[in-house]
């Protein structure tokens, strides 16, 4: 028997159609009640697709998955797959130390030590916070000037989670674009005044400071998402005048826009993170090599709907409409 979290967003609704339809048992539980332990009684195994701005979540999905995950019940995400969610202080030490080759990266936690890198540094790099998605919490720095004063800012008062004036701008975008209602740029004015949930239980961010090599001539950067032996693909082209790709909503699906490669190595770092479902942001070096990003468990489903095909690990391309919530079911299914 299978238990899914259940909540009517995320993965959770598309696990629970899967299962459905393919008859196989599921049980619906409540991750946030007191008693999850016991509705998980004679459960082989959970999938609780929690989220980076779940207010609920932020304080204890991790504690409830890697508690149950050592217990010995199966759990998606697992330890490997999530432990880094949201956290690229956390992806930089994995990433360099399993020897994959990321994006250049500097983490400080001291204004002394970041204030001497930016005298030997050259610029522009990249700003980023440990958390958000979207591009959000990125930005580009093009000066030691305004470096050093996101380094004082990092090692006094910080800053906030959630950047409500970049996320208004980003919901006006994306509403002149009539990707979204107007009433997303409405929220956005409230939470000016009256931040989400999620952010002030997060609070500041402070006490270090996070840089990336800006990669020049990148103008999109490709995910691979790998899923037990199996991987699709998006590109992702940059904002206009803008150097960011994630959550632009310009989106490539088709097998001709996705560079092999990327395939390829998305697969190899797979195998070394020993991960379950992971998602790989990728760009071009200056020799058209791959450099990862970051990664992610977590995507927004609604984006790769239209995704024309996958790839198995021998690179063998599958033409046709697919299902990557239900390979989760059954790698969970799996003796």
């Amino acid at each position: 028997m299978i238990a899914i979290h259940k909540l009517n967003i995320g993965f959770h609704p598309l696990w629970v159609n899967y299962c459905i339809e393919n008859k196989i048992p599921y049980k619906l539980v409540d991750c946030y009640d007191n008693s999850i332990i016991e509705q998980l009684q004679g459960c082989s195994s959970l999938l609780f697709h929690f989220f980076q701005s779940g207010s609920k979540d932020i304080v204890m999905a991790k504690q409830l998955l890697f508690s149950l995950e050592q217990s010995g019940l199966r759990v998606f995400p697992n330890f490997n797959t999530a432990w880094h969610f949201d956290d690229k202080v956390g992806q930089k030490y994995l990433l360099e130390a399993l020897q994959v080759e990321l994006v250049k990266t500097w983490v400080f936690y001291d204004k002394k030590s970041a204030l001497e890198w930016i005298n030997t540094a050259s610029f522009p790099k990249v700003f980023k916070l440990r958390g958000g998605a979207g591009s959000q919490n990125v930005q580009l720095v093009s000066s030691k000037l305004q470096t050093q004063r996101l380094v004082r800012k990092a090692f006094g008062n910080g800053f906030p989670a959630y950047y409500g004036w970049g996320s208004l701008k980003e919901r006006y975008r994306k509403w002149r674009l009539g990707k979204v209602d107007f009433k997303e740029v409405i929220k956005g004015i409230v939470r000016l005044v009256k931040p989400p949930r999620y952010a002030q239980i997060m609070g500041k961010e402070i006490n270090y400071i996070y840089f990336q090599e800006f990669i020049p001539n990148n103008d999109s950067d490709t995910r691979i998402i790998v899923i037990d032996g199996k991987a699709f693909g998006i590109k992702r082209m940059n904002r206009e005048n803008d150097f960011r790709a994630s959550g632009s909503g310009f989106i490539l699906y088709e097998k001709e826009h996705i560079d092999i490669i990327f395939v390829k190595t998305a697969f190899e770092i797979h195998k070394k993170l020993n991960a379950q479902c992971i998602a790989y942001d990728f760009v071009y070096d200056s020799t058209k090599k791959p450099l990862l990003i970051e990664i992610s468990y977590g995507f927004d489903s609604g984006g790769y709907n239209d995704c024309v095909g996958y790839w198995d690990e021998q690179l063998i391309w599958y033409e046709g409409k697919f299902n990557p919530y239900g390979w989760m079911i059954e790698m969970m299914n799996k003796k």
